[in-house]
């Protein structure tokens, strides 16, 4: 794929997909290509098969929101209530999620005006925002529902797509 893509002049693209140890099914650790997002969005917009042309449509419609989001930002607020209803949340669980994502952009704002570096400081104001909102901190939501250690945004966003 790589030599293809490299004799389509895709050298940008195929530049940027690296090689990582990862567990194979035979249970050893291979060398696997892998791709950041937007590497892999360019891969599956140079795909020539007509099979890829729902996907391509979809990212299509994904930027165009996107930037209708970036005229009109609040279609991204209306965008986010209703990804979290499609999540089956209820209305007052969003309203309260949408006030913690709106008190947390004002409060990190005002620590990057103190000149608060990001890193532990930012997870402290995180879990005590998560706490004051949810009542748990996002470790103890973690081992409340069973999480392993992964970003608590990319469970939600895999249960949509996966149930």
């Amino acid at each position: 794929m790589k030599t293809k893509f490299l004799n389509e002049g895709y050298v940008e693209v195929s530049e940027k997909i690296g090689q990582l140890k990862l567990p194979a099914p035979d249970g050893k650790m291979r060398a696997t290509d892998c791709a950041n997002t937007e590497t892999l969005l360019r891969l599956i917009q140079s795909i020539p098969s007509p099979k890829a042309e729902p996907f391509k449509r979809w990212l299509a419609q994904a930027g165009y929101e996107r930037i209708q989001e970036i005229e009109n930002p609040e279609l991204a607020a209306q965008r986010s209530r209703q990804y979290y209803k499609d999540l089956g949340y209820n209305d007052e669980w969003i309203e309260r999620r949408m006030q913690s994502i709106e008190i947390r952009e004002q409060l990190t704002d005002e620590w990057k005006n103190r000149d608060v570096k990001e890193g532990a400081e930012y997870a402290i104001l995180t879990a005590e925002i998560s706490k004051a909102t949810f009542g748990l901190k996002p470790s103890e939501y973690m081992k409340l529902k069973g999480l392993q250690r992964e970003n608590l945004r990319d469970h939600n966003l895999s249960r949509f797509f996966w149930g």
